[in-house]
């Protein structure tokens, strides 16, 4: 089945709380999808963040990003009200996230809505709390974070933690009622997309942080030392994307060890993205193969080496337990012979990026004419330029050559652009998936991510005013002109 999609963190949609969330403005969205055509969503993932604000380094791999939680329904449900939430600075920049004034204002306003609520007395709340098995791990990392004052798990004192008290107790009521109204909103969201045709493209990180939830419960399934020191760290060698390559520091897994106890703790997870998605874009998938292993304390990514990982018998596992699991796999990089036969093998669609079609070579796979339908086409992600601003930065060869394969004047930029967009969409990939930046045209300052880098990025906000120059009957031409 031949489909398109628009790529959009909700981060990066407009709202008036200095944040994208799950307003009026995402279900605004929505109805722009469904009327210009488009069946596919695609998000970044959406739980909550830490380091850099990336939401590739999130505390938890189940729990949400509370600052996605839509203020304006607490204020309908009188937990809030509009001046408590209008004297709240999130920042004066509609174009950009002021992480830390929306991550202070919207904890306290959160904080303010819970001393208000009754959670305890609402059903809905009740069936949540018990019937989801990763929020007491989660609640508690939480409460005994702040209770140690923001310092990692791994630095906790343990006969301190024994210790508890009332403070973390109510702490941990609080992160479980914020995880229930993420949950509601989103899901609400979730099923409105639906019921207008239109699916949630989730994405799973591969690996979780060193300080979170998820190794903190979990330890026996890291590669950590005895004093909780992981043996080594992910991260990926030195490429032509990323000259000394990358030290991502997360802690890696005890494939062995998940083995053993039947691979439950994937099993949850991956249950769980099928609750919140409809697909799931698995981040580095590759990592599955063979995964990059990083000594502990190297100062460089290039002292790595690979490690065999689990393999086609762990996607035969997921088969056997859920049947049909609809994922994308994230198959960018190096690859090797095993890397695409084990994309091949699994039978879900790889990645190809237009972005790095054009290199000196001419033999790009990811050139038009070598795709089979099996893949899903973009022309560009997260970790790119905006086509424009990629367009732009190449050299008078490259831009010719663009400009000769899709048979448009080079010095038409947006032009050029526009043409991508229709190569994408009139290729034989079975999907399409464009980010929103390059159908609104626009340069290097709507990029998302800059890869390697920490600070300034997971950022960008569309505006309103941009929003309004998204064509929706001139895509939905192109859509379905290309049987889409």
């Amino acid at each position: 089945m031949r489909r398109a999609g628009v790529l959009l963190p909700v981060f990066s949609l407009p709202s008036e709380h200095g944040i994208g969330s799950f307003s009026k403005e995402a279900y605004d969205f929505v109805d722009i999808l469904a009327e210009s055509g488009q069946k596919l969503w695609q998000i970044l993932p959406i739980g909550p963040v830490a380091y850099g604000d990336s939401p590739y380094q999130s505390p938890s791999t189940f729990a949400g990003n509370f600052m996605y939680i839509d203020l304006e329904k607490l204020i309908e449900e009188k937990l809030l009200t509009k001046k408590e939430c209008k004297d709240k600075d999130f920042g004066d920049d509609p174009s950009r996230v002021n992480y830390d004034k929306v991550r202070e204002g919207k904890r306290a306003l959160l904080e303010l809505a819970f001393s208000r609520a009754l959670p305890e007395q609402d059903r809905d709340y009740v069936d949540f709390v018990t019937s989801t098995d990763w929020l007491e791990d989660y609640a508690t990392y939480c409460a005994l974070k702040e209770h140690f004052s923001g310092k990692p798990w791994y630095e906790w004192d343990e006969a301190e933690i024994a210790g508890g008290g009332e403070d973390i107790e109510r702490s941990k009521r609080f992160h479980k009622y914020v995880q229930y109204l993420f949950m509601k909103q989103w899901m609400a969201l979730k099923q409105y997309a639906n019921d207008k045709g239109v699916l949630i493209v989730g994405d799973l990180p591969i690996y979780v942080a060193y300080d979170s939830a998820d190794c903190f419960a979990n330890r026996e399934l890291f590669q950590l030392n005895e004093d909780n020191t992981p043996k080594a760290v992910a991260g990926c060698p030195p490429d032509a994307f990323c000259p000394d390559g990358q030290h991502w520091g997360n802690p890696l897994y005890d494939w062995d060890r998940h083995r053993e106890t039947g691979y439950g703790w994937w099993i949850r997870r991956i249950d769980h993205c099928r609750k919140m998605f409809d697909i799931v874009r698995i981040d580095h998938f590759r990592g599955f193969d063979s995964y990059y292993s990083i000594p502990y304390g190297a100062a460089s990514a290039a002292e790595g080496h690979w490690e065999q990982g689990p393999g086609l018998p762990f996607f035969k596992m997921l088969s056997e337990w859920f049947g049909e699991v609809n994922i994308i796999a994230e198959d960018l990089g190096y690859l090797t012979e095993s890397v695409v036969a084990l994309v091949r093998d699994t039978g879900y669609p790889g990645m190809r990026i237009l972005q790095f079609a054009f290199d000196e070579s001419h033999e790009s796979t990811y050139l038009p004419h070598k795709y089979d339908r099996n893949c899903v086409v973009y022309t560009g992600t997260h970790d790119n330029n905006t086509t424009l601003g990629w367009y732009e930065e190449l050299n008078d060869t490259d831009r010719e050559y663009v400009a000769d394969y899709i048979n448009t004047d080079s010095g038409k930029p947006k032009k050029v652009v526009e043409n991508l967009v229709r190569l994408a969409m009139s290729s034989v990939a079975d999907t399409a998936i464009v980010p929103l930046q390059d159908y609104l045209l626009l340069d290097a300052g709507g990029r998302t991510n800059v890869p390697g880098t920490v600070g300034g990025n997971w950022s960008f906000r569309v505006t309103k005013a941009q929003l309004k120059k998204f064509n929706s009957v001139k895509v939905k031409f192109i859509t379905e002109l290309y049987g889409r």
